[in-house]
């Protein structure tokens, strides 16, 4: 809200390469505030004893910058990427809409990495059938979410080349305003789901976090954290009601590749249907694959309390040298 509307262009000029970095000479935007913060955490507490370790404050040889300095900039150059690559998929549909059209769903993938990788799948019978699908709800008036933008925000916002997690669901929020394009996650202001909930109350047992005030997981995403639900739209107050509408072949076709792509990641399996998926997962890549119950209040006390995936997790990513997720 409060946005100037955006130029009339054309849906192709939507993927003009992205601006070039700006030249040393030019203002640097100052680091955010601390990456504990991710999730929109109350006033932290003491970190347990397993909470993520902190980046040295030691400058590192050449730029002058600590460690800590370094990854704060880099995290806060990708959530400005996020942000802008979300605006672009908004403003191929509206500018389609007032074109009086409706964008192909291709175009609402605005990530360059996925869109080469999965570029084929557009191209399929099933994704024919999908698109006319989506039509037909759209132009009929029906109520569906998320909001054309969102549908692949879990790409948008977390580049193939970057992921490190992997966490599955199933069906967006069917409830207004709920669905954002991440699994499990809500915008701020939105009543955290039980679910989500549940996930906080791991990671304080876990990790030391503190209880968030909002479940809007962006900041997951921006680190590395791929939250995609097996099937990406779905019609108002009617839960799986896009399922078995093509949408599980196209997630599935996304992790397979991913899968196949990329060595050393995470993913979370939480409950029977994300366990399914496991077959996708190509096992000679060296991926580490956690399941357990779904963290709903009917099953996460047979086993998602108590399964330390976030601190077993951030061990692996570090064990193959990378930075661990701050999940706070």
């Amino acid at each position: 809200a409060g946005e100037m509307a955006p130029e009339k262009r054309g849906i192709q000029s939507f993927f003009a390469p992205v601006a070039k970095k700006p030249k040393a000479t030019e203002a640097v935007e100052p680091p955010p505030a601390p990456v504990s913060n991710a999730v929109g955490a109350s006033p932290a507490k003491s970190p347990g004893k397993n909470a993520s370790k902190r980046p040295a404050e030691t400058a590192a040889p050449g730029d002058g910058l600590t460690e800590a300095q370094r990854q704060r900039a880099e995290l806060n150059k990708q959530v400005a990427m996020s942000k802008q690559l979300q605006r672009k998929a908004t403003e191929v549909w509206e500018a389609a809409r007032n074109a009086g059209e409706t964008p192909d769903l291709d175009a609402l993938l605005v990530e360059q990495t996925w869109r080469d990788i999965l570029e084929g799948e557009f191209k399929k019978e099933y994704m024919s059938s999908l698109k006319s699908f989506l039509k037909r709800e759209w132009n009929s008036g029906a109520k569906v979410f998320p909001a054309p933008g969102n549908i692949f925000r879990a790409f948008n916002t977390c580049p193939m080349e970057r992921v490190k997690v992997v966490i599955l669901g199933q069906d967006p929020y069917h409830d207004d305003g709920q669905a954002m394009g991440l699994s499990f996650s809500v915008p701020r202001g939105w009543k955290v789901p039980s679910s989500l909930q549940n996930i906080f109350k791991e990671l304080g047992t876990d990790l030391g976090c503190s209880k968030p005030t909002h479940g809007d997981l962006d900041k997951w995403a921006t680190q590395g954290v791929l939250m995609l639900n097996a099937s990406l739209t779905v019609r108002a107050h009617q839960a799986n009601s896009h399922s078995k509408k093509g949408w599980e072949t196209f997630t599935d076709a996304a992790v397979r590749a991913l899968a196949k792509n990329r060595s050393g990641l995470v993913f979370l399996l939480w409950g029977k249907n994300a366990q399914e998926k496991e077959r996708l997962i190509d096992k000679s890549k060296g991926h580490k694959v956690l399941k357990s119950p779904h963290p709903s209040g009917l099953s996460a006390h047979r086993g998602f309390y108590g399964c330390k995936h976030f601190s077993q997790a951030n061990a692996f990513i570090e064990s193959k040298g990378g930075a661990p997720i701050d999940w706070q």
